[in-house]
């Protein structure tokens, strides 16, 4: 079996960048070195509110990423620009202007005509269409209904009481399985650290963990690369790069 991909959000890289409205450091500088020390991808999220990555990240991020992973929601411009620039995958999310990350999956109990048309807009680009939710089993069902190939199963229950409990460990398992079992690819992320990754990293249905936060923190004591490396370590895995299959 592969060893579980790893993307690299390089969100708060453009965080840092933000804060003092400048040129560094700069996210596509970041990206290169994540993936020249193990990360099969790079992930990054443009919100509506453009309060890290911009615009022009996400052009630069195209031409630099082995694999790219735009996270976005529903937003019709977002959408427009996700269309014309036909990253290899969109991972849609829930998106709020009070939150300070996104928490919580995409709400799927009900139908939601506007998520509906973005998944068909995205599949008319030519784009592998990933949704972000919750481990439950409803929501898997919904997604399939929905006819994406993939789901990044929000592992937040997890980062916030695997120290505690193995509640929300056993509910990712079984999630990733009946997911698995729909035919849909599975991915993981939201929270993840080198203290938890290891069990998530586990999981046999999981092809993919999106990490960010952990590691570009890491990387404010040791540098990036290095950061990446130790990442590859706690998730006890060895590193090939990542091939696209046709």
């Amino acid at each position: 079996m592969r060893p579980t991909r790893l993307y690299i959000n390089i969100d708060h890289v453009a965080t840092l960048r933000e804060a003092r409205k400048t040129d560094e450091p700069d996210p596509v500088v970041a990206a290169r070195a994540c993936q020249e020390s193990g990360a099969d991808g790079i992930t990054a999220h443009l919100r509506e509110d453009r309060r890290h990555i911009q615009d022009h990240d996400v052009e630069r991020l195209m031409q630099a990423a082995r694999v790219f992973n735009l996270e976005l929601a529903t937003s019709p411009e977002v959408v427009q620009l996700a269309c014309r620039l036909r990253p290899y995958q969109a991972t849609l999310v829930p998106e709020r202007r009070e939150e300070i990350t996104t928490e919580g999956g995409l709400d799927l109990r009900h139908p939601n005509p506007r998520l509906e048309d973005t998944i068909h807009r995205l599949d008319q680009a030519g784009i592998r269409i990933s949704l972000f939710i919750d481990p439950d089993i409803r929501a898997l069902e919904a997604a399939k209904e929905l006819g994406v190939p993939a789901v990044e199963l929000h592992t937040g229950r997890y980062a916030h009481s695997w120290r505690r409990t193995d509640a929300a460990l056993e509910e990712l398992r079984h999630a990733a399985a009946y997911a698995a079992s729909l035919g849909l690819f599975v991915h993981a992320g939201h929270g993840l650290t080198y203290a938890n990754v290891a069990p998530v990293a586990a999981i046999p249905q999981i092809e993919e963990l999106n990490i960010g936060h952990s590691v570009v923190s890491r990387a404010v004591m040791v540098g990036i690369r290095q950061a990446v490396l130790e990442m590859r370590e706690a998730m006890g895995e060895s590193w090939e790069p990542f091939l696209i299959r046709s």
